[in-house]
């Protein structure tokens, strides 16, 4: 018999750890975390938290001593998207997990959307190791932003995908579904990106290590609560970080 979330198999019912880094996410994380294991018994949610100033640690540290399958990791002395994301990954794979889902924690990213890109990753016949939540594959939609937000995110998304070669639509895609074997073979525990450049590192080392990547629509919203840290430095940052990607490949570094 199969889950509700597809993952019945040969090894039966699957741990499906869903990690959240977060900073100043009072506002939005107990709601998320509640629709996230809501998705059935096999779900698990791991919340990286860089000592936030508004508490977000606190609240869920509170909700995990009556809901065990929440896990908190509290960094006290590193604050990073690059460092909390690999610190995320290594603490799933060390709870046992198959498929690990990454997302944000502003509801940009909608738990609704979990289901069918776990479904995606284990389809017969058309195996891959990594799904994206993707705003720009057929069905895909980049809601409540402009027209001019939309055409940098497709312009960055043209320019990732140019030089680092990557057979993908919505590379800047933060929103994905890994197979536990994918990470391992990738070995997350050596991410070095510290900002949000791990996405493209972690997206480029699976495309070069030749493991099937997929795409499954999402619908993209702007968060409701709190504010983001994305800066015009850290986008900046970013672009950089895609060439040093190319440049280290070229090397043979990575």
């Amino acid at each position: 018999m199969s889950s509700p979330s597809g993952l019945a198999g040969v090894e039966g019912r699957r741990r499906v750890v869903c990690t959240l880094p977060t900073y100043d996410e009072a506002g939005n994380i107990l709601a998320l975390v509640r629709e996230l294991l809501a998705l059935g018994p096999e779900f698990h949610v791991l919340v990286i938290d860089d000592d936030s100033p508004d508490g977000t640690w606190r609240l869920v540290a509170g909700e995990a001593r009556s809901e065990p399958r929440l896990t908190l990791l509290h960094r006290t002395h590193e604050r990073g998207r690059g460092s909390a994301g690999r610190d995320g990954f290594v603490e799933a794979l060390r709870q046992g997990a198959s498929v690990v889902i990454e997302m944000d924690a502003d509801f940009s990213h909608q738990p609704r959307f979990v289901p069918a890109m776990i479904e995606r990753l284990n389809r017969r016949g058309a195996e891959v190791g990594l799904v994206l939540g993707s705003r720009d594959t057929p069905g895909g939609r980049d809601a409540e932003r402009g027209l001019a937000r939309q055409l940098v995110t497709k312009a960055a998304n043209l320019y990732i995908r140019l030089v680092l070669r990557v057979p993908v639509r919505d590379c800047n895609s933060g929103f994905r579904c890994w197979r536990r074997e994918t990470l391992e073979r990738i070995h997350v525990e050596r991410a070095f990106s510290r900002g949000p450049a791990i996405v493209q590192e972690l997206l480029f080392k699976t495309a070069r290590a030749r493991i099937g990547i997929a795409e499954v629509p999402i619908e993209f919203v702007e968060r409701v609560r709190g504010s983001s840290s994305l800066t015009l430095r850290i986008l900046m940052q970013g672009y950089f970080a895609v060439l040093k990607l190319r440049w280290l490949a070229w090397r043979g570094k990575i």
